[in-house]
């Protein structure tokens, strides 16, 4: 094999004999790359992206809230509060007055900043009124949709999330699919709508839209469990009142004097009246000699 010295466009030939001996001319061209200093990449800082969070800390929210009125869930919720224009979903089996006293302090809050209903979505029970209204929330300010059939919960919870009068928006929905609350979800975010939706625990497992998912639990106290927020997850429950203070007080009141032992009243005696006899016919016969 014989290099030749000529190069040119940065190719170097050479000559190469084949088996039948007739050389044949070959050119090996050679690439040159010029070497760039690799730059660090700069990115934007996670906090000022919108949607970002990191994990080990809580998603900073840019949207309207309303406290819950429990300083012990706010500060594990996004932002201190319940998030407006979005899906909170709360689990509980069976149904009962947990979610009352939960909701409460927002909802007295909201219908004193801003006039109109709270609409209730076939709730399993109707509420007693003069206990709402002691706390804040005037039976006067409630409207009661009674539905039966799943699909007609979903209309009037829809309906009432777009009208531009009601204040927010409580719905008992147990059967509702994860595609049927993403348009109850989206419906509140358009409209600005404080929403709440009651399911069971059998739906613990399924997907939801919500951004806020919380499990109540508990008799004497009112256990909640963050299954879904933005931020990292929460093993341990959080401890809130299971009553008002009025009706926790009346409460242990009743405990208390049903504990006490009870004093027993010392008897006393009464003498009976004496009788008095009435004189008889015979008495003076019998007094004669």
């Amino acid at each position: 094999m014989d290099f030749s010295p000529n190069l040119g466009l940065g190719g170097q030939w050479f000559w190469r004999s084949d088996c039948y001996g007739e050389p044949r001319k070959y050119c090996i061209k050679k690439q040159y790359f010029k070497q760039f200093a690799v730059q660090p990449l700069c990115l934007a800082p996670p906090v000022s992206v919108p949607h970002v969070w990191r994990t080990p800390e809580l998603a900073h929210v840019h949207e309207q809230l309303v406290a819950t009125g429990h300083a012990r869930l706010d500060i594990h919720l996004p932002g201190g509060g319940w998030p407006v224009g979005s899906l909170v979903e709360l689990l509980q089996e069976p149904a009962g007055p947990h979610v009352w006293q939960l909701l409460l302090p927002a909802l007295a809050q909201a219908v004193r900043q801003k006039a109109g209903p709270v609409v209730l979505v076939a709730p399993p029970f109707e509420p007693f009124i003069p206990s709402l209204a002691a706390q804040g929330l005037p039976g006067e300010r409630l409207l009661c949709v009674k539905a039966g059939k799943p699909s007609s919960r979903l209309w009037a919870a829809e309906q009432a999330l777009r009208c531009a009068d009601v204040v927010a928006v409580m719905a008992w929905l147990p059967r509702s699919k994860s595609a049927e609350l993403r348009r109850l979800h989206l419906a509140a975010q358009q409209h600005d709508k404080l929403l709440f939706v009651m399911r069971g625990l059998d739906v613990r497992n399924d997907s939801s839209p919500a951004r806020i998912r919380l499990l109540l639990e508990g008799t004497d106290t009112l256990q909640l469990r963050i299954l879904k927020r933005r931020g990292p997850p929460l093993d341990t429950p959080i401890e809130l009142p299971a009553h008002s203070a009025r009706v926790a007080a009346l409460l242990a009141a009743r405990q208390g004097r049903a504990t006490s032992p009870s004093t027993p009243t010392p008897a006393i005696a009464i003498p009976a009246p004496a009788l008095s006899r009435r004189p008889h016919v015979l008495d003076r016969a019998a007094a004669l000699p």
